[in-house]
């Protein structure tokens, strides 16, 4: 990228900022699909439990939400 101003704009979604560059710029769905809803939770676990779920991510070269995702998925469709 040159030195050149990086210019800030607003989204079409409401409170949103985007950084523009010298093409594209924001565009209504542009960037990832979303795959459902976001929801923050909190998850207490052992700490071998916390390894194991540690060592299934890297053993899947997954992230733990991909796991966890899996797992709950796999539940609820037996």
């Amino acid at each position: 990228m040159s030195d050149n101003n990086i210019k800030i704009g607003v989204s079409n979604k409401e409170g949103q900022l985007g950084f523009l560059f010298s093409r594209g710029g924001l565009r209504e769905g542009a960037g990832r699909k979303s795959i459902g809803i976001t929801k923050k939770v909190s998850l207490t676990l052992t700490d071998d439990m916390w390894e194991r779920l540690e060592k299934e991510c890297i053993n899947n070269n997954q992230s733990r939400s991909q796991v966890i995702r899996n797992m709950i998925e796999s539940f609820y469709s037996n």
